[in-house]
């Protein structure tokens, strides 16, 4: 195989691991519509993906016909996204804990959400809540957390975040994972309430918040 048609062929696979990452589970004919493919040429590279433990699948039974073959992203598959921070690796937190204690690591967890806020006081320019959601979503984005906003029937929003670029440091740490809520609270506003109904450490597949204006008494 060539140069150039290597790169397609890891092109079309990061492409597959994308959609699957943003949509959850599909099956290869929707993949195959969505990618501009053949459902065979879909299929060939999710074997091959399943062959890297990357993907896996369960069937899911139809009214008619063979049941079809639901394909979902494996653990392994958070290596095809970032997972930066050094700052943040886990072999520096865990020297910071044996360095100093618990006490220690929260002093530097207190200092990297600081430094946080900072970065994300912008959001205070916008007026209304949507507006600061969509700001947020830039940031978080940018960050690498594949985000993403569902405005909901009762006038409250899901803000969801189908990647964690630092998961195993925050596996390691749960402060990332308070410091996260603390910091959203902090940039929405008091009058804001904030509850985590999804959780990637817990075992879920995305981290998702729901966010809702409370009402002045």
């Amino acid at each position: 195989m060539s140069q150039k048609d290597q790169a397609s062929v890891t092109s079309t696979r990061r492409a597959i691991v994308t959609l699957l990452k943003q949509h959850g589970p599909m099956d290869a004919v929707t993949l195959a519509s969505k990618l501009s493919l053949t459902g065979m040429a879909v299929r060939q590279h999710l074997y091959e993906l399943q062959n890297q433990e990357v993907v896996e699948y369960e069937e899911e039974a139809r009214p008619m016909g063979r049941p079809a073959k639901l394909w979902r992203l494996t653990s392994r598959a958070n290596g095809w996204f970032p997972n930066g921070y050094l700052q943040l690796s886990v072999g520096l937190l865990q020297s910071i804990r044996a360095s100093f204690g618990e006490e220690g690591l929260e002093q530097v967890l207190a200092i990297h959400n600081h430094a946080q806020k900072e970065h994300y006081n912008t959001l205070s320019e916008a007026a209304s809540l949507s507006d600061k959601l969509q700001r947020l979503f830039e940031l978080r984005m940018n960050e690498g957390y594949f985000a993403e906003i569902q405005e909901q029937d009762d006038g409250s929003f899901l803000f969801i975040q189908k990647h964690c670029p630092i998961l195993d440091a925050a596996t390691a740490c749960n402060g990332f994972c308070r410091n996260e809520m603390e910091l959203f609270q902090s940039v929405l506003g008091d009058h804001v309430g904030i509850e985590r109904v999804e959780y990637l450490v817990s075992g879920d597949r995305r981290c998702t918040y729901r966010i809702m204006e409370q009402k002045l008494m």
